[in-house]
C-alpha cells in the first residue's frame, strides 16, 4: 500500500447518497493537489426528485450536485432501497474496489447501513486504513440495554478503525467514551459552503426590502425557524415561547419549511391570536438566502439533533442563535452571551426568556450576529481538507516505512 504514482493520497469516499451539503466539500478535496479523490455513491437518491418524509412533499434540489469531483454510482441490491435505513443500502460492488488495492484509505460515513459495515470489514481484512466520520454524540439518553449493546459492538469496531474524523466536540467526546485514544481523533468539522453563503449575504437587498416582500412590518425584529416542521424539531415550543416573549417585546416569527406540524402551528397561532406569525413553506437551496437575510435571530429548539447545519448557514448571515441543549453544534458554535443562548430542550419558559433577552437590545443583538459571522469563518471546508490530509498522513505514511 502507498501513494499513487502521482504522489497524491488515493482516497475513496463511500457516500450513502448525494447530499447537497457534502458536494461542495468533495469539490474542495478533489481540487487539492495532495489528494486523488473518488466518491462512490450507494444510491442516486437526491440526484432526482424524491419524496421527503420530513417535509411531506417532493423535493428536487436546485443546485449542481455532481460537478467538480470524480464519482460513481454503485448498484444497490436492496429489495427496499432507502439511504436512511440499515438494509436500504446493499452494494457488494464496493468490496471489490477495496480489495483491488487502488486506494490508500477509505472514508466511511457512519455504520448505519449494510454497505458501510461490509466495506469496513473488507478494508480491515485487506489492511486498507479506514477513516470513520459519523455524527453520533452522547446527548440523547439511551436505555441501559442499548448503551450496553452499543458499548460491546462499537468498542470492538472502533479498535480496528485507523482514524476518526470528528465533526465537533460532542462527536469527539462520543469516540473517547468508547475507548478511542485522543491521537486517533482528528477535527473535520461539519460545515456548509461558507464561501457561497457569505457571498450571497453580501449581495442581498436591504433587510427592509426583504421584509416588504414578505409583508413583515419593518419595525419588528424577525425570529427565524428554518427546517422541517416535525415533532423532533419542536417548532410548537418556539411558537408558544414566542407568544410569551412578544407580550412586552413586539416581534415577528417566520417559519421556513414544511411538515406534519404546519397545520397545528397555523391553527394555534390563529386560535391564540399570536401576532405576526408567517409561514413561508418549503424553500430550495438557492431561495434560502433571502430568508436568512430577513432574520434577526435563528432558533433551533430540537429535542434531538446530531448537529444542526442550519446554524452554520444562519451564522454566515450574521445571525445570533438560540439552540436547545440537545443540538449537537451548540458546544462548538454557540457561545452563551457572545453569539447566542442555549436552553434546556422542552423548557418553553427558558426559551421565552432567551427570546426576550435577544429581542430587547438591538445593539447587543447586532454585536452577537457579528460574533457569529467571525466564529463560522473558522469552521469551513478548508478546515475539513486539512483534517483529512492530517488523517491520511497519520495512517498511510506509517504503512510506507
Amino acid at each position: 500500500m502507498g501513494e499513487s504514482a502521482t504522489g497524491r493520497y488515493r482516497l475513496l469516499v463511500l457516500a450513502s447518497h448525494v447530499i447537497q451539503y457534502q458536494v461542495p466539500m468533495f469539490r474542495i478535496l478533489a481540487a487539492d493537489p495532495r489528494l486523488d479523490l473518488t466518491v462512490l455513491f450507494c444510491s442516486d437518491w437526491g440526484v432526482t426528485a424524491y419524496h421527503d418524509e420530513g417535509f411531506g412533499r417532493e423535493v428536487r434540489w436546485d443546485v449542481p450536485l455532481l460537478d467538480g469531483f470524480r464519482s460513481e454510482f454503485l448498484p444497490n441490491w436492496s429489495p427496499r432501497p432507502h439511504p436512511g435505513r440499515f438494509w436500504g443500502l446493499i452494494n457488494p460492488a464496493a468490496l471489490q474496489r477495496i480489495r483491488c488495492g487502488e486506494f490508500d484509505a477509505v472514508w466511511v460515513h457512519g455504520w448505519a447501513s449494510v454497505t458501510n459495515c461490509m466495506v469496513m470489514l473488507t478494508a480491515f481484512s485487506a489492511r486498507v486504513p479506514v477513516l470513520l466520520r459519523g455524527d453520533t454524540n452522547l446527548l440523547p439518553p439511551l436505555p441501559r440495554w442499548k448503551r450496553w449493546l452499543k458499548q460491546v459492538i462499537l468498542s470492538h469496531l472502533f479498535h480496528y478503525v485507523s482514524a476518526f474524523l470528528a465533526i465537533g466536540k460532542n462527536n469527539a467526546d462520543f469516540y473517547r467514551a468508547y475507548g478511542v485514544p485522543a491521537e486517533r481523533i482528528l477535527a473535520v468539522p461539519l460545515a456548509v459552503d461558507n464561501d457561497f453563503f457569505a457571498a450571497t449575504a453580501r449581495a442581498l437587498p436591504p433587510k427592509n426590502d426583504l421584509k416588504r416582500d414578505l409583508q413583515i412590518p419593518q419595525d419588528l425584529p424577525v425570529v427565524l425557524f428554518c427546517g422541517k416542521l416535525t415533532p423532533v424539531k419542536r417548532p410548537m415550543d418556539l411558537l408558544r415561547a414566542f407568544e410569551k416573549a412578544v407580550r412586552t417585546r413586539p416581534a415577528a416569527l417566520l417559519f421556513v419549511g414544511d411538515g406534519v406540524l404546519r397545520g397545528d402551528l397555523e391553527n394555534y397561532s390563529a386560535k391564540h391570536q399570536v401576532p405576526n406569525v408567517c409561514f413561508a413553506g418549503f424553500r430550495n437551496q438557492t431561495e434560502l438566502p433571502r430568508y436568512f437575510g430577513v432574520g434577526d435571530v435563528l432558533v433551533l429548539p430540537s429535542s434531538t439533533e446530531p448537529w444542526g447545519l442550519v446554524v452554520n448557514e444562519a451564522m454566515n448571515f450574521g445571525l445570533p442563535v438560540i439552540c436547545s441543549n440537545q443540538v449537537g453544534c451548540a458546544a462548538d458554535l454557540v457561545k452563551p452571551d457572545e453569539n447566542g443562548y442555549v436552553f434546556p430542550a422542552g423548557d418553553i419558559d427558558a426559551l421565552a426568556g432567551s427570546l426576550a433577552a435577544m429581542l430587547t437590545d438591538k445593539g447587543r443583538r447586532s454585536a452577537m450576529g457579528e460574533r457569529s459571522r467571525a466564529l463560522i469563518a473558522d469552521w469551513g471546508f478548508r478546515n475539513d481538507l486539512e483534517g483529512v490530509v492530517a488523517a491520511l498522513q497519520q495512517v498511510v505514511r506509517p504503512a510506507l516505512s
